[in-house]
Order: C-alpha cells, then sequence, then structure tokens
C-alpha cells in the first residue's frame, strides 16, 4: 500500500501539493490525471526517493520492488537486447557472479548461482526481452544493432522495454504511448493488464487510461482527489459535480450543442453503419461528460480558409518511397472537401511514407501530385516541434506570418492555446514537449488550412489540451487525414478508414475494433508461418544447446592441464634463468681465464651454451601453451 499522508510539496515558489492524502493498495492499476506542472512527475519521483515532501508521510512497503520509465537514454554501443536486460538488475548480478565463480573454477559456488538463475527465469531472460521488443514494434535484427543507432523516439521504447523487463510489485509509467503506433499502443495495454502488481501511470490517451486502470487520481487545487472507475467514469462523475455549478452549466450547454452539431453532420454523412453506431454511441457519451472539460483554458479552432479547391489535392497511379526503396504502389487517391480519413496499419508500413508525399516533401517516384488551385496544406508532425526558432516567442512566430496582425489580436488568438499574458513573450526554448506542440498547432490554425495532415498530434499533450484538440478537428470544414495512435481522437473525428499495408492503401470497411481483430489474425498468421521453422531452430538449437555445453566443459578440462603445464614451464625457465645468470657471473671472472683454469673455462662455456639452448626451448613451449590457452578461453568467451 502506497499512502500519503497530510503531504505538501513545493518546487521553487510553486505548491504543488498542499497536505494532500492519498491511499493506493497494492494491486491497483491507477492513472495520474490534471493539467502540466500541477506535480504527477513529482509524485513518482517522491516515490522514487529523489524528491522529498516539505511536510506530511509518504509510506512505502518494506522490500518494495519499483520499475519506472526512464524518459532519456544517451546512446551507447550495448546491443538493444542486452539494453534490455539490463533492466533485469538482480539477474546482471547473479549473470557476473557466475562468470567470476567460473573464471576462478569455484564449482560449489558455480552450482549455486546456477540455481539462484534458475529461480529468476534467467535462461529464458533473452527469449522475454526479444518478445518485449517485439511487441514494441522492434524489427527482426534490430536487438543486435547498438542503442547509438536508434533515433530518440525509438530509445524511449527502449526505455520502455527495459522497464518492463525489471521484476516489480510496483511499476511507474510517465507517457509511455508516447512514440508508440497504434499496434504497439494496443499490444502494450494486454501486456499492463496482464502484469500482477500495482501500476501508477501518467497518460493522455483516454482509451489507453479506459482500458488499463481502475482508478483515477486527479491533481487539482493541490489536493489529490482519487475516483474508483477508469477516465470516462472518472469524467462523469466529476461532470456530475461541475454541472451543479450555474456557471459551469451554462458553459456546458454551449459545449453540448457544438457537439450535437457535429453529431448532426456525421449522421448526414455516415455511410458504414457499423463504423456509424460506434462513432455515435462515444460522441453520446461525449455529451455527458463535456461538463468535465469546463475549466479547461483551452479553446482553439481550425478555421478553413475562404476560397476552396475541389478536389483540393489527388494522387494518381503513384509509387511512394525513397531514391532506392518502393514503400507503397498503385496509389490514387483524391480528398475533397470534409473528407476525414484516418491511416491505420502496422509499424513501418508507410502511413507517415503516404503523408509526407501527399505534403510534397517527399517526391513521387512515379505517379501524378496535383494540388488544387486554392490548396491551403497544414501539416503537423513531430519534426515540426524541432524546426520551431527556440529564441523566438509564441507572439513572434505568428508576426512572422502576419506583421499586419497587432499584438492584442495575436495575444487573444494565443490565449486560446493556454498562452496567457506573459507566456506568449516566452522564448520557445524554455517551453515543454507539450508547449511546443501547441504553438505548432497555433501556426498551423492561425493559417487556415483547408487540408490538415497530422501525424501523431497527441504526443506530449495533456488530456485538457487532447479534448480540445478533438473539438477543433470536429468543427473543421476542410479535409482531414490522421494518423494517431490515440484511439478516442480517431472515432471522434474521422468518418472512414484507409488501411497501409502490404504496399498498398486500400479502404477499411470496419471500425478501431475490427481493426484490432484484424491485427491479431495477422499476427496468428505470422506465427503460423513462422512455427515450423521455429520448431526446427528449437530443435536446433536445443541439440546446440547440448553440443555446445559438452564442447565447453571439454574445453574447461583442457584448461585445467594446460595451465599446471604453464605453471610447470613458468618454474623450469625460472630455474634455467637463475642458472644461467649464475654461470654468466663466474665466466665474468677474470681469474677464470688463466691458464691453470682453462678446464674450468670449457665447462662453464658448455654449461652456459646448454643452459641457453634449454632457456630457449623451454620460452618457446611456454609460448606454445600460453597462446593454446588463451585461444581456448577465447572460445569460451563465445
Amino acid at each position: 500500500m502506497i499512502q500519503l499522508q497530510q503531504l505538501s510539496l513545493q518546487r521553487g515558489t510553486q505548491v504543488l501539493l498542499d497536505q494532500a492524502d492519498l491511499t493506493i493498495h497494492s494491486n491497483w492499476k491507477v492513472g495520474l490525471v490534471g493539467a502540466n506542472g500541477v506535480g504527477k512527475s513529482s509524485l513518482f519521483k517522491l516515490i522514487l526517493g529523489e524528491l522529498h515532501p516539505d511536510q506530511g508521510d509518504l509510506q512505502l512497503p518494506a522490500g518494495l520492488r519499483i520499475a519506472h520509465m526512464a524518459q532519456e537514454v544517451h546512446g551507447s554501443d550495448r546491443t538493444a537486447l542486452d539494453y534490455v536486460l539490463d533492466g533485469d538488475h538482480t539477474l546482471r548480478q547473479v549473470q557476473q557472479a557466475l562468470a567470476v565463480a567460473e573464471a576462478r573454477e569455484d564449482h560449489h559456488r558455480a552450482a549455486e548461482l546456477h540455481a539462484e538463475l534458475d529461480n529468476l527465469h534467467g535462461y529464458t531472460a533473452e527469449s522475454r526481452a526479444q518478445q518485449l521488443l517485439a511487441g514494441l514494434g522492434f524489427a527482426n535484427g534490430d536487438d543486435r544493432r547498438p542503442v547509438s543507432d536508434f533515433s530518440g523516439g525509438w530509445r524511449i521504447r527502449l526505455n520502455l522495454a527495459q522497464a518492463l523487463m525489471c521484476p516489480s510489485d510496483l511499476l511507474l509509467l510517465d507517457e509511455p504511448t508516447n512514440h508508440l503506433d497504434l499496434d504497439a499502443t494496443v499490444w502494450l495495454e494486454q501486456w499492463l493488464r496482464a502484469y500482477q502488481g500495482t501500476i501508477v501511470l501518467i497518460s493522455h490517451d483516454r482509451d489507453f487510461l479506459d482500458n488499463v486502470t481502475g482508478h483515477i487520481v486527479h491533481f487539482y487545487n493541490q489536493k489529490l482527489d482519487i475516483y474508483k472507475g477508469n477516465y470516462s467514469q472518472f469524467e462523469v462523475m466529476r461532470a456530475q459535480r461541475l454541472a451543479q455549478q450555474q456557471a459551469a452549466f451554462e458553459k456546458q450547454q454551449v459545449r453540448i450543442g457544438e457537439i450535437e452539431n457535429f453529431v448532426r453532420r456525421f449522421r448526414a454523412k455516415a455511410t458504414k453503419a457499423k463504423q456509424a453506431q460506434s462513432r455515435l454511441k462515444e460522441l453520446e457519451r461525449m455529451e455527458k461528460i463535456a461538463p468535465a472539460h469546463v475549466d479547461s483554458p483551452f479553446s482553439f479552432s481550425f478555421h478553413t480558409s475562404e476560397s476552396v479547391s475541389n478536389p483540393l489535392l489527388q494522387i494518381r497511379e503513384s509509387e511512394l518511397g525513397y531514391s532506392d526503396k518502393a514503400i507503397l504502389s498503385g496509389i490514387s487517391l483524391s480528398l475533397v472537401p470534409g473528407a476525414r480519413i484516418g491511416l491505420l496499419g502496422p509499424n513501418g508500413a508507410g502511413k507517415s511514407t503516404l503523408i509526407k508525399s501527399l505534403v510534397g516533401d517527399l517526391p513521387l517516384r512515379c505517379g501524378e501530385r496535383r494540388g488544387g488551385e486554392h490548396l491551403k496544406v497544414g501539416y503537423f508532425a513531430q519534426h515540426q516541434l524541432e524546426a520551431l526558432d527556440l529564441d523566438a516567442s509564441p507572439l513572434l512566430h505568428i508576426q512572422r506570418l502576419s506583421p499586419q496582425a497587432s499584438d492584442q489580436e495575436v495575444r487573444n488568438y494565443l490565449g486560446s492555446f493556454g498562452f496567457i499574458g506573459d507566456d506568449a513573450l516566452e522564448p520557445v526554448r524554455r517551453f515543454s514537449g507539450g508547449e511546443k506542440a501547441r504553438v505548432a498547432l497555433a501556426l498551423i490554425a492561425w493559417q487556415k488550412p483547408n487540408l490538415l495532415l497530422m501525424d501523431e498530434p497527441t504526443n506530449h499533450l495533456d488530456l485538457e489540451v487532447c479534448h480540445a484538440l478533438t473539438m477543433a478537428l470536429q468543427s473543421f470544414e476542410g479535409a482531414l487525414i490522421l494518423v494517431s495512435h490515440d484511439r478516442h481522437l480517431l472515432r471522434n473525428t474521422v468518418d472512414e478508414f484507409l488501411l497501409v499495408a502490404n504496399g498498398r492503401v486500400e479502404p477499411f470497411n470496419g471500425d478501431l475494433d475490427d481493426y484490432q481483430s484484424w491485427l491479431m489474425e495477422q499476427r496468428r498468421q505470422q506465427q503460423a508461418q513462422a512455427e515450423p521453422a521455429e520448431r526446427e531452430n528449437r530443435s536446433q538449437s536445443a541439440a546446440e544447446r547440448k553440443e555446445a555445453k559438452r564442447i565447453a566443459a571439454q574445453k574447461r578440462n583442457q584448461l585445467r592441464p594446460l595451465k599446471k603445464k604453464l605453471e610447470k614451464l613458468e618454474q623450469q625457465l625460472e630455474q634455467q634463468l637463475e642458472q644461467l645468470t649464475e654461470v654468466e657471473a663466474r665466466l665474468s671472472d677474470n681469474d677464470i681465464y688463466e691458464d691453470a683454469r682453462k678446464e674450468q673455462l670449457k665447462q662453464l662455456l658448455q654449461q652456459q651454451a646448454s643452459l641457453k639452448q634449454q632457456s630457449g626451448e623451454t620460452e618457446e613451449q611456454w609460448l606454445e601453451a600460453q597462446e593454446e590457452l588463451e585461444a581456448l578461453e577465447a572460445e569460451l568467451e563465445l
């Protein structure tokens, strides 16, 4: 049980918690929600011992094993597999101790450590680590690549795999779905639901929270309020509280009116019965939870340009990809105003390639891309954040686009994205990832695009901004193409899906539940195709492992006589060199060269020559034995 009692925490001048109370019982799965900067990550640091409360107590069970996901990882030469295995610290310690015991030929200690390794399931550790890597989207062979080969997003996935590899009673996850695609997110949900222990996680992905958590802790007014149920149930309960307030009620009516308008729009154009039914249920639920967000500071929208072409953009009989590799072929796509398309497909299948080709950032390998006369593209991707001028403020970014706009006009606009007062004048380099994403969204919305292309727009955004983005996209009248692991955003903003898989782009006739079933079927087929080869590999590897152990034991047995031989040769060589030194010392005496001592001189010279020959032969034997020993030791290391 984790317990906070009258706990207060302050960072700098900001009070995060003021006499807050919280109890989390064993095996609960808990989501932490609240605005950015209220102290969610700081609570993790408290639990990890990196921060200490200013007042009150934090009580943790004795011997609690904690695993947490690091937010950064530096490049190294360690392979991805070794990096993930490093997450199991106890396993690594036992493996290291075993290597030492075997080097010292301490067979009793080695036997004890082999038993301990078996108790830790150490012999299946590599297989389990590879399963984690595969589930998180790494390709075959990636496990042998050095960490330094991977980009920042993939390194974060390695951190997540390392945390999952660590045996734990408490698992702390801070935005684990950032940098994951939909496939990996679904896999992670399943893994966490099967986890035997307590989970505390921070996430902006409401579907992920719904499917994993059974309690929600809300950071609000420097207190911690706990709600039983998942995130959707939390929203309903919070909405019921807020709806009792008259001001909240009035704002609620406006929000519900916006949602009802969107429902009417959707009903008028829905063509797929199953998807329509799923969407309408989701929208009806949104009406109930709308008041939970009445106090949100975000209320932005995407307005379209006055002039609109129809179609906005066309791609005909095209092949997409790079100069050395085709990714998608036979692509024909026509985007008209009002089109709302979600892209589905496995990791690496070409969703981002399609979007880059539509934007024009990636030239077509063949075929035709034709934009309408009035086409205005708004493009959001993670590299857009990197393209921001870090020394410029949000205000300056907008003024560069529209020098004629007044300061007050721009300030009012930026306020809808949460940049209020002096926040609009702060240089971007001081902003968090979520704040930079809001700047990028503000720049896109300011330019009034009629085609929005969005590649994982919710990474780094908190739940309130995700909700505001959902509302903004619902009211957007232009065309939208969206790639996202956020299923709530997909369900509530797109009308149809395209499946990007196997080098093709085709309509997907179903909803997200159908897509999850499709993914499971794909995995089953891949496993069925791989099983014969895997069985053969397993049987071969079992025989090979047995033979390798036999050979290793044989080589270890060969080491012992070799080492004894080396010791004996060293002793012989030492004795021979001592005798030679003694003879040469006698030969350095001038008296030995007198005529009366000729016979003695002759014997000493013969003895010198014999000792030189013996020591040379002994040294050559020692070198040969040493090389043989080093070769055997190198083979054992392999």
